[in-house]
């Protein structure tokens, strides 16, 4: 007997699949247009690396509330930053954000197969090619 649990759906002009491991992982990516070989390289990329969203602006506004309280509750712990005038607070605090969004947005992400460019980078490279969704499911 076999039992669904979960089901993941996409809608874009190509959609790619990757498999990693022992079948512990599985990606949908879905692309502007036709490209397998990108398709399986950004899947690739979304296994290794497990991003939250496909750029800074799509990620989710509850994910950005709960980065910057973790980011100033960290801040109010270091006595550096005891004293600190409250917009230079925020500065460091809006810089630890975009470091936060270049390790977990795919397009910022440093390509797996070459970190000298990010994801954005290699897309633009291979025929301007976009990320339109993707989904990534982990077992266990």
């Amino acid at each position: 007997k076999i039992g669904v649990t979960k089901f993941e759906r996409i809608e874009a002009e190509y959609v790619a699949s990757y498999i990693h491991g022992a079948y512990r992982i599985g990606v949908l990516v879905g692309l502007d247009k036709p490209n397998a070989e990108v398709g399986k390289d950004v899947a690739m990329q979304i296994a290794a690396l497990n991003p939250v969203a496909i750029d800074a602006d799509s990620v989710p506004a509850d994910v950005i509330d709960r980065e910057k309280a973790i980011i100033m509750d960290v801040m109010k712990e270091d006595p550096k930053m005891a004293g600190k005038p409250d917009d230079m607070l925020s500065k460091i605090a809006e810089g630890k954000l975009k470091a936060f969004f270049k390790e977990n947005t795919l397009a910022m992400q440093a390509f797996v197969k070459d970190s000298s460019k990010t994801v954005a980078d290699y897309l633009t490279e291979n025929d301007k090619v976009k990320v339109t969704a993707f989904r990534r499911v982990a077992l266990g």
